[in-house]
């Protein structure tokens, strides 16, 4: 069983459940990791997904092995047959197959390089492991999706719940420097496979994400007429998908602040984090008892925890 997209959630809501459950007793299946091995190989930095699931297998009483690949490991080569005569110094073929020895589950981290649509598409590195390698493959956040986050979202939205039929709105909010679309990609994904909820995407004309993803979510150009009424507003940035890659809009006004937060229903703020203060949202916002920011980086662990035992229980 590998887990590397929303897609793998066969129910969501029964998911969500489980890692609640989970959370009132995390370290109820402590045994059941025992002399297990979990490797997490990053090519890209990290602090929440690399904390808490590494904490969601100590929790499961894994052994855990972590590796940088950014300044530790050799640079690989993902091109079947190729001629490895310039930088990379190991094909994944031989790096998948050794990993796979050491580890029980491989879970990787490599984003986006936003130069290469089609190439980025194809999940290169991820898509390489999973090929190549003999063990289950976890996403800890590949070029187009980040799986554990948004089913971390997902438990924190049950958290907080509301008696009437909610509204989510996901925002696009500006950034100084171009980011992937992964965390908007899987957001959306987990959205379309909930239950009586009402989802809008809001960003800039020219912003919208692959739309092999979006389907037939809503999507709202008027970032005030899309908050309205709102029961939850997830901010977040993107690069431009068509323009792949590129920043064509910086417009200050689309920032979360505290007017906009009063055409909402009281409603809930959520970010995955790290979030740059002041320009995805002012201080008055994420700081206030509203923004659940915290709570959403704390369930991080139990959706990794309850992916890691998921795939645990699988191999039995």
């Amino acid at each position: 069983m590998n887990f590397t997209s929303v897609q793998n959630i066969d129910s969501l809501q029964e998911w969500v459940k489980q890692a609640l459950k989970i959370k009132k007793n995390p370290l109820k299946n402590k045994k059941l990791g025992k002399n297990k091995t979990l490797g997490m190989l990053f090519f890209n930095p990290s602090l929440r997904t690399r904390l808490s699931t590494q904490k969601a297998a100590l929790n499961l009483g894994m052994n855990v092995m972590v590796m940088n690949f950014t300044n530790e490991g050799w640079t690989l080569e993902f091109e079947d047959g190729a001629i490895m005569n310039s930088g990379a110094s190991e094909h994944i073929k031989e790096a998948a197959a050794v990993i796979s020895q050491y580890c029980d589950i491989i879970a990787i981290r490599a984003f986006a390089g936003l130069k290469d649509k089609e190439k980025d598409n194809a999940e290169t590195v991820l898509a390489g492991f999973i090929k190549y390698a003999s063990v289950p493959i976890v996403n800890m956040e590949g070029c187009t999706g980040h799986p554990l986050q948004s089913l971390a979202d997902a438990i924190t939205m049950e958290e907080h719940k509301t008696e009437h039929k909610p509204k989510v709105v996901l925002t696009w909010a500006p950034h100084p420097r171009a980011l992937p679309q992964a965390v908007p990609n899987s957001f959306v994904e987990m959205m379309q496979k909930q239950e009586n909820m009402d989802f809008v995407i809001t960003h800039p004309e020219g912003y919208e994400l692959n739309p092999e993803i979006t389907k037939d979510s809503k999507i709202e150009y008027d970032q005030d007429k899309a908050f309205e009424n709102a029961d939850f507003i997830y901010a977040k940035n993107w690069s431009n998908y068509t323009d792949y890659g590129k920043i064509t809009n910086s417009d200050p006004n689309w920032t979360v602040s505290a007017d906009k937060m009063k055409l909402t229903n009281n409603a809930k703020f959520m970010h995955c984090l790290p979030v740059r203060r002041n320009m995805i949202v002012t201080d008055e916002v994420i700081d206030s008892e509203n923004s659940i920011v915290i709570e959403q980086a704390n369930n991080r662990t139990y959706s990794a925890q309850l992916v890691l035992q998921k795939i645990l229980k699988d191999a039995k």
